[in-house]
């Protein structure tokens, strides 16, 4: 050695973490906690009641909740859904809203009247002097008539519920006389508007009850012969909805 000084120089590395992996671990573990509630999902509907598994089916195909107006709820299943008491005004507002589409319709909309009952709905087509949905006296329709019935019977024909039919007349004696009176008469109209309505599609199996009542259900009791009194009513019943199975049915009784 030369006797130099010599400067050594000493270079201390950091070791570093490994590489990030980045977050592709959070998307498999997602995956993972996905299929294990779906999993789980699966295991409890296996053991739960036919009716809950028949409601959540219909909610898929319906998520809306509205397709029971046109019976397709449960679309595939075998089932239609009937309409119930809390149905009933929806079907109103959907009957009323069809009225004004059309514009020959929509004039006659003030002798349309729709009324929610205990019995069901009530749809009232209310007759004028001149006669609006039947000729004066008679048991045959005007075209009006025709083709209002047959508008509500399109829209009726969608649902399965019950239908009964009623006639009505005001207290004036009929006019033609003879052996024919205001009983045959609101029974004739009952039963043409029934023609009508099964013409246009409503099943027949559809109508429980055609009633003709001649003025003995008077709409405005204070005025007998008040025209108004004279009107069809076409009542679209409520429907039970079917009572849920037993959740655990007793097993059968073997025989000895």
């Amino acid at each position: 050695m030369n006797g130099e000084n010599t400067t050594v120089i000493i270079v201390r590395k950091k070791s570093g973490h490994a590489a990030h992996h980045g977050g592709a671990w959070k998307v498999a573990y997602a995956d993972f906690v996905t299929a294990m509630m779906a999993l789980f999902i699966v295991l409890w509907l296996m053991n739960t009641s036919e009716q809950t598994k028949k409601a959540i089916s219909a909610y898929f195909v319906d998520p809306s909740g509205t397709a029971h107006l046109i019976g397709s709820a449960n679309a595939g299943s075998g089932e239609t859904l009937k309409l119930t008491k809390d149905d009933m005004s929806t079907l109103k507002d959907k009957l009323e809203a069809e009225i004004k589409k059309s514009p020959e319709l929509a004039a006659l909309k003030d002798n349309v009247e729709m009324t929610v009952t205990g019995e069901g709905l009530r749809i009232e087509l209310i007759e004028t002097e001149r006669g609006l949905f039947f000729e004066s006296g008679s048991p045959h329709p005007s075209e009006a008539g025709k083709e209002m019935i047959e508008r509500l019977a399109v829209e009726l024909a969608k649902l399965p519920n019950d239908l009964m039919i009623e006639g009505h007349t005001d207290s004036k004696p009929f006019a033609g006389g003879g052996d024919y009176s205001n009983w045959e008469l609101s029974a004739d109209r009952a039963n043409a508007s029934r023609r009508m309505m099964d013409r246009a599609g409503v099943p027949d199996a559809r109508f429980k009850q055609v009633r003709g009542y001649a003025d003995r259900s008077l709409r405005v009791k204070d005025h007998p012969e008040d025209p108004s009194n004279r009107r069809i009513t076409v009542i679209v019943r409520y429907q039970p909805a079917p009572a849920p199975p037993p959740e655990n049915p007793a097993p059968p009784t073997e025989h000895k």
